[in-house]
């Protein structure tokens, strides 16, 4: 009995010195005990259309935006959207870690890997301690602003990002450097705040660099970070009903830089703001079958000037440019069980006003789009997914209307341990 007694007041002696009497930096918090998630994603797709391959990456929005479909080219790089090539297609591999670093921060990597080269997706640490329902980000992320631009591709209902979004924000959305405040009210329902200031280089309507000489520009650059979000939320729940929406602002300096494209070389210089609304009914029937009623609008308004240039980028001529225009897009999915989900959606713009010192510029307004899927999940590790769209947004070069059918099998494939996403 002695010996026992012995022997535990001797441990107790061990685990004080370890913890009190040695040096401060052997009682350090031990992050070897937080070992990262890792997953990995992988994206591919066969797609066909009704459409020359060689002309679609020339069809354009009419002055809302160009290259939606195949790949285009500036900036002296050549990008390439989701589902680009007619044939096969692999989209990308994306790699994830996140994990806590300690009781105050946790960490997020997203690294994006395709044909065309690698890229940081994210990269970003959170607060966890913070009181008062508030909490901090910093570093690359996706925007808060919306309801779908925070998620990630393979978390879409859609192969394919609505077209108000891809056409305003480019295929990867708000996704900058910069930091995130938000704030969660002490409410019996959902109520959460949001502000961001970020970099500002957006690569469809936002910017802050100098284009071309430095010493002679085309546009004069802005003070970085220069884009500010703003958004509120709320969310509660009827029954087995939830009910989401949300309204966002962002606000920032616009350099758009054209002036290496083959047909008519220009660049923009202004100010650009979006205002977003967003609404989401979300019902289930049991644990594994809901419907889902998805909803979002976005106006933006653009104003600045517009710079014509040569083939030494040299302005030959500068235009007042107002761009006031608008777009939704609604969706709705059924998902009947594990295995099964079934989706449509629509896109339009319902605005399109383009004023070019006086006169109204070409703008059509019936542009619109069409979509359906069929969705397959041998677990929640991967899923396959057919889908057809009827574009009718787009324009050729003669400023003809095009109608272009897209039928795209999509398979999505994941591995390793990946956390939960948004609701």
């Amino acid at each position: 009995m002695k010996k026992i007694l012995l022997t535990t007041a001797l441990c107790a002696t061990l685990v004080y010195a370890e913890n009190i009497l040695l040096p401060t930096e052997k009682r350090t918090f031990d992050q070897s005990k937080y070992i990262p998630d890792i997953s990995l994603v992988l994206d591919t797709s066969y797609v066909t259309r009704n459409a020359d391959p060689d002309e679609v990456g020339h069809f354009e929005v009419p002055g809302i935006a160009h290259g939606l479909l195949g790949s285009h080219g500036h900036d002296g790089a050549t990008h390439a959207t989701y589902n680009a090539k007619e044939g096969f297609n692999l989209n990308y591999a994306e790699l994830i870690l996140t994990s806590n670093v300690d009781p105050y921060f946790s960490m997020e990597g997203v690294f994006h890997m395709s044909e065309n080269g690698f890229a940081i997706e994210e990269a970003y640490f959170t607060s966890t301690a913070l009181e008062h329902g508030f909490r901090f980000k910093g570093g690359k992320f996706l925007s808060n602003f919306g309801y779908i631009n925070v998620q990630h591709h393979h978390f879409w209902d859609f192969g394919d990002m609505p077209l108000v979004y891809e056409s305003f924000l480019g295929m990867h959305g708000i996704n900058e450097v910069g930091a995130q405040l938000q704030w969660t009210a002490p409410t019996p329902f959902y109520l959460m705040a949001g502000f961001e200031l970020l970099q500002g280089t957006n690569e469809q309507m936002f910017g802050n660099e100098t284009i071309g000489d430095p010493e002679d520009p085309v546009a004069k650059g802005a003070t970085a970070p220069s884009l500010y979000v703003a958004y509120l939320k709320s969310s509660f729940d009827v029954g087995d009903t939830t009910f989401l929406g949300g309204l966002s602002y962002v606000y920032g300096e616009s350099r758009i830089d054209h002036t290496e494209d083959e047909e008519s070389p220009h660049a923009f210089s202004g100010v650009s703001q979006i205002y977003g609304a967003d609404f989401l009914v979300k019902h289930y029937f049991d644990s594994y079958s809901y419907l889902k009623f998805q909803n979002e609008y976005l106006y933006r308004d653009m104003d600045g000037t517009q710079y014509s240039v040569d083939e030494n980028v040299t302005v030959t001529g500068s235009t007042p440019l107002l761009k006031k225009q608008a777009g939704f897009y609604s969706q709705l999915i059924y998902a009947h069980d594990t295995n099964w989900r079934f989706g449509i959606r629509y896109d339009a713009f319902v605005k399109n006003e383009i004023v070019k010192n006086g006169p109204e510029a070409f703008a059509p307004d019936n542009m619109d789009k069409y979509s359906a899927m069929i969705e397959y999940h041998t677990s929640e590790f991967a899923r396959f997914r057919f889908q057809y769209n009827r574009n009718n947004a787009l324009y050729n070069e003669d400023g003809e209307q095009q109608h272009i059918d897209t039928f795209m099998l999509q398979a999505n494939i994941s591995i390793g341990a990946h956390g939960a996403h948004d609701f």
